[in-house]
């Protein structure tokens, strides 16, 4: 039998018969790996353990401490999820269950909803397949057999998909005992390697996200290896619910959403406002020092402005319209052309350059109902919204400019963990983007560059550029080390020609400059949701809707409490009084879980001796101090933006 060689991730070079599977060559190395192998990788391409190899390449085995292992897990947890179901509720059809970020899901059509105690009996089933320790085969079948045996089957969902499939693509199927699925693969070796599990939630999920196709049942769950890794995630999604945006939002009337007014549509409530603008005003003041103009654009514009974007043709089921004497006007998605009619207004010369127009713009998308959550998801927002103009020679400073903007502000609300990824063109599909290659090699060269130079990693992320410039995305990770997306930097070589932008350069010609699209926050809905769960609702002292209560002990201390209230206002702190007839045990338990940073009890003795009795959020009783001590010592944490307490 021929001979092929596999390069091994040491450099090892094997000599193996060829159609030898990965766990052929696993078993020659060692009878442990061959034991601990989940999966293995070869050519860069994630394969089963018992595929043959038929030609020379680059072999990894995969067991459960490799970083790609858990997706294989969790791809055939779904799997068998989806068999413990068939076998409980065999009336029940299949439609497809991928790996997601923190787990699985699987999709089921089935007229009676699953409850929670079906979960519980689903997840017992669960355990009983992986102890039946079957193993997982893939076959590769025919279309007109694939068709055939899912028709049979009753899986009329599958046989959609295979209707879809190209002509000469191959169609594989796993079966383990009874239960067999249409799937690319691969999974483990046998159900025993899943172990650690649980199913999360129920949702519904219309058939390829059409709510014009039939409701599903969607089943959440995760996996892990290891049974203390899920103890671990699971008390992690106890604290994020503790953490949960929407009920810290409405627990601690910072906003809400009204059912008459319509889904996506956020009610800032005053605290929330009051939040906002704390955040709003330090922006505008960051935006002013690095030379940015601010402006106001319009909430509507004729249909015209969008086809001259573009947007009309390649954004137009997420727009909104309406007609005004006959004509057709469009409720804006994003800032961008209106800046430009601002640049436009006159001529331009190139000492103007670069010109930075910010705008917390309000802007409106349609989003599916199913895809709204709570201020993450919305379908009208405030973008922190900012366009730079600039020539071609400005651009790597400017970049390495928003990056500085980035990294600054990320370090004042505690964000001290990012992901930057690079979002690029499809070289192998370039004609769908605009611009030439010279001026997207150098677009993608000044993002590199910059983030080099600052030292930053980033993930290369191939053909997630939009069709008019490449990008970098910024994700934060919070204190639970979950992934938000935050800014982004973006190249346009598209809208200057459309709408004709130019300048005049040193050489007394016309050229047409570029264009940055930015936002740091990404939206104030989004970013703001954010902040409330990485907080857990008790804001630092500088952002906090109430930064002091004051809570006289009886009736008698309430004009002292007024005065210490009026001083404290007088220094530019947001101050309450709470001057009711309760107890005083009762007012402290209220003002923490309205979480107040600080608590200032007045009593007669305070009064007597100009004092406050200070109590701190998640500290306690922190004793007596001059009124002007807690000042000085307040103002000198709000000035620093500090993120603790003193």
């Amino acid at each position: 039998m021929d001979k092929i060689h596999v390069t091994l991730p040491d450099g090892n070079v094997l000599d193996i018969e060829q159609g030898a599977s990965p766990l052929d060559v696993a078993a020659d190395i060692s009878s442990g790996l061959a034991r601990m192998a989940v999966a293995a990788r070869f050519n860069d391409k994630l394969i089963d353990m018992t595929v043959p190899l038929t030609e020379n390449g680059s072999l990894e085995i995969l067991t459960e401490k490799s970083p790609d292992a858990l997706e294989v897990l969790r791809h055939s947890s779904a799997h068998l999820m989806a068999q413990a179901v068939q076998r409980i509720f065999p009336e029940t059809k299949v439609t497809i269950g991928p790996v997601i970020e923190d787990g699985f899901y699987y999709d089921f059509d089935r007229d009676t909803p699953f409850t929670p105690e079906d979960l519980e009996k689903i997840e017992g089933e669960m355990k009983n397949i992986a102890k039946e320790k079957l193993e997982i085969h893939r076959e590769e079948v025919s279309r007109e057999a694939a068709l055939d045996m899912f028709e049979k089957m009753g899986e009329g969902y599958k046989v959609e998909i295979i209707g879809e499939l190209p002509a000469g693509e191959t169609i594989s199927c796993y079966r383990q005992g009874e239960w067999v699925d249409l799937c690319r693969g691969p999974h483990l070796p046998n159900t025993s390697f899943i172990k650690a599990f649980k199913l999360l939630t129920i949702a519904g999920a219309y058939w390829r996200g059409d709510e014009k196709n039939t409701m599903l049942q969607r089943i959440y769950g995760t996996a892990f290896f290891k049974k203390a890794q899920l103890e671990e995630y699971l008390q992690m999604l106890e604290e994020a619910k503790k953490r949960d945006h929407r009920r810290l939002g409405k627990d601690l009337e910072l906003f809400a959403f009204e059912e008459k007014v319509g889904g996506g549509f956020v009610f800032w409530y005053p605290k929330g406002v009051t939040v906002r603008k704390q955040i709003e005003d330090y922006l505008y003041n960051e935006l002013i020092k690095r030379g940015y103009q601010w402006v106001i654009s319009p909430h509507l514009a004729r249909s015209e402005l969008w086809k001259t974007s573009g947007h009309y043709d390649f954004y137009r089921e997420n727009m909104y319209s309406l007609f005004i004497d006959e004509e057709e006007y469009i409720v804006k998605p994003m800032n961008c052309p209106f800046h430009v009619m601002i640049y436009k207004n006159k001529r331009r010369s190139y000492r103007e350059l670069p010109i930075k127009y910010a705008e917390n713009g309000t802007v409106y998308r349609y989003e599916k109902s199913g895809a709204l959550h709570g201020m993450l998801r919305v379908r009208g927002f405030t973008q922190d919204d900012a366009h730079i103009i600039c020539t071609p020679e400005q651009v790597h400073d400017e970049i390495e400019r928003l990056i500085d903007l980035a990294l600054d502000i990320y370090k004042v609300f505690g964000f001290e963990k990012y992901k930057f990824e690079l979002s690029v063109r499809d070289s192998q599909n370039k004609q769908k983007y605009a611009g030439t290659d010279g001026e997207w090699e150098m677009a993608e060269d000044s993002l590199i560059q910059a983030l080099t130079k600052k030292g930053i990693e980033f993930e290369r992320m191939e053909g997630e550029a939009v069709f008019y410039g490449p990008k970098i995305d910024v994700k934060l990770y919070d204190c639970l080390g979950r992934k938000w997306q935050a800014t982004t930097i973006q190249f346009d070589f598209n809208l200057p020609r459309r709408f004709g932008m130019s300048y005049v350069a040193s050489d007394g010609a016309e050229h047409t400059p570029f264009m940055i699209h930015r936002a740091i926050f990404g939206s104030w809905e989004r970013f703001f949701g954010m902040l409330v769960e990485q907080y857990a609702g008790a804001f630092p002292l500088w952002l906090a809707p109430v930064q002091v209560a004051i809570i006289p002990i009886t009736d008698e201390n309430v004009p002292y409490a007024r005065m210490v209230s009026d001083k404290l206002m007088a220094a530019g702190m947001r101050v309450s009084i709470d001057d009711r007839s309760e107890k005083m045990g009762y007012k402290i338990r209220e003002a923490q879980l309205q979480k107040v940073p600080y608590m200032l009890v007045v009593g007669k003795k305070e009064a007597e001796n100009n004092t406050v009795s200070v109590r701190v959020r998640g500290k306690g009783d922190e004793g007596a101090v001059k009124i002007d001590e807690f000042v000085q010592m307040a103002e000198a944490l709000i000035e620093s933006k500090s993120l603790d307490l003193a």
